[in-house]
């Protein structure tokens, strides 16, 4: 109940400061045209991205399962890499490749467009974004009943159809948990869309807070940001309830059918080849080719105390959110309620909340109710941990079902009271999820940038400002570093996704 208050006290004090303004300034405010066009703008981007992000998952996903492409596994891993750039360092890659000064033109002579407004930032995020479809849609194929296409298939049904009419409606789940994951980062992206100049409702509450110091408006643009995201999980549950996909009638899955793509394989290659360098060749090559540009010996101080600033918050957020876990999970599977269930969607809802809002929502509570915590590394502290707490809750609770609750009824009847059971008996056998859990956390955080530009100290540059604000002047040599530093970071996390997968496996 703790953790609850914790998220929603902040969102309280959001609706206060907004409801500062008297009711015409307040009417004024929502109702303004320029809200309208910010609307307009967050879901146009939001849509278009997953309309990319399905054209390139879904064939992708299909290539790596069914197929008999050769090197699937290879494929799969390349699919999986783009979340190793974040949305900001994959805008900082476009835009040091295209342009008069960008790499094509210093390197081959040739001077594409630079990327920029809602080509720029569609193009960003949706090279970031896919694989959250891709993992979705491949999970959902895999574990998909032949025996429904074979089926369809006796009754004359042509490949394409039973493409269409059956298996494609069985990847629903997969799509609405994709989809949701994707909508819910568009519209609190900051980085990408700042870079690209493209005014959305994330950029607007920073540039209101930051450059015009209007708090009330402000804090009325995340409120509006707020329901957005509210309607986003309020749908994905309508549409979700009352499907069933599973088995009904007796015996066992057969093995999924792997389908020769015959002359179609050469134009899956091709798909492949240039998806694998609009996503990772090229933010990779140009980070390098800025990096060798200017690089100076005197730039390792910087980066050492980025990086050290980074590590400094993002490691006891990481400890902190698992610690908060902990105690969640514990109930959810140990002792499962209405009550349970809602202390842990409420955890959840820091996570959905845009990190901006969220972000906003604690300066005014902070402001308010204690002062001497505003702009310190405290705050900034707990901020991660609660924003990502979502993140730590799932492989705790993992653990948590596959310890065997016998183990701490066999320590009570030794006579260890409750707790001391809990952390001699099933602490250590949750070892594993707790490690899985601080480690995400801990990537998260690494990358995380709204937040940090609004709650660090003074002078505390992370790694993700330092690339943002570096790449904003269009100092693309002096951003390479700390984008590299974040890529590496960012594909330990990628690592360890396939370290899961394959160690369940």
């Amino acid at each position: 109940m703790l953790v609850g208050l914790f998220v929603l006290i902040p969102l309280f004090y959001l609706l206060v400061r907004a409801l500062e303004a008297d009711t015409q300034l307040s009417m004024e405010l929502v109702f303004r045209y320029r809200n309208l066009r910010l609307l307009y703008n967050t879901l146009l981007l939001a849509f278009g991205t997953l309309v990319v992000g399905t054209l390139i998952a879904l064939p992708l996903a299909w290539i790596t399962t069914r197929s008999d492409i050769p090197g699937r596994k290879i494929l799969t891993l390349m699919g999986v890499l783009p979340l190793a750039i974040p949305g900001y360092v994959m805008a900082y890659a476009l835009l040091g490749f295209t342009g008069a000064n960008g790499t094509m033109a210093l390197v081959f002579g040739l001077e594409l467009p630079r990327l920029s407004g809602f080509t720029g930032a569609l193009t960003a995020i949706s090279l970031y974004t896919f694989p959250y479809l891709y993992l979705n849609f491949r999970s959902a194929l895999a574990g998909l009943d032949p025996s429904l296409e074979e089926a369809s298939r006796s009754l004359g049904y042509r490949p394409a159809e039973v493409f269409f009419r059956v298996t494609l409606p069985q990847l629903r789940p997969a799509y609405y948990a994709g989809t949701l994951i994707i909508f819910l980062y568009v519209l609190g992206d900051f980085g990408a869309v700042s870079l690209m100049r493209f005014e959305t409702f994330s950029y607007a509450i920073y540039l209101q807070y930051a450059a015009s110091y209007d708090r009330v408006y402000a804090a009325w643009l995340a409120l509006m940001l707020l329901v957005l995201t509210s309607t986003a999980l309020v749908v994905e549950y309508k549409l979700l309830r009352g499907l069933f996909f599973h088995r009904i009638g007796s015996g066992s899955e057969k093995k999924t059918a792997i389908i020769s793509l015959g002359h179609w394989k050469w134009p899956a290659y091709i798909f492949v080849t240039v998806l694998v360098l609009l996503s990772f060749v090229l933010p990779v090559s140009t980070i390098l080719f800025w990096m060798m540009q200017a690089f100076d010996t005197q730039q390792l101080a910087g980066l050492q105390r980025a990086l050290t600033a980074s590590v400094m918050a993002s490691a006891p957020a990481a400890v902190l959110a698992t610690a908060l876990a902990i105690p969640l999970a514990y109930i959810g599977v140990r002792h499962p309620s209405r009550l349970t269930r809602g202390l842990e969607r409420v955890a959840y809802l820091g996570y959905a909340t845009p990190p901006l809002a969220f972000a906003l929502a604690l300066i005014f509570f902070t402001l308010n109710a204690v002062p001497i915590l505003y702009q310190t590394l405290t705050l900034l502290i707990l901020a991660y941990a609660l924003h990502f707490l979502a993140e730590a809750i799932g492989p705790v609770r993992t653990a948590l079902y596959q310890a065997s609750p016998r183990l701490e009824e066999a320590a009570r009847s030794l006579g260890y009271g409750r707790l001391k059971a809990f952390f001699l008996a099933t602490f250590p056998v949750m070892r594993s999820g707790l490690i899985v859990s601080a480690a995400f956390v801990f990537m998260s955080a690494m990358k995380e940038l709204p937040i940090t530009f609004l709650l660090a100290p003074v002078g505390f540059q992370t790694l993700a400002v330092n690339v943002w604000s570096y790449t904003a002047e269009a100092m693309f040599s002096q951003a390479a570093p700390y984008a590299l530093v974040i890529l590496l970071f960012s594909t330990l996390f990628v690592g360890l996704l396939f370290a899961r997968e394959w160690t369940s496996r």
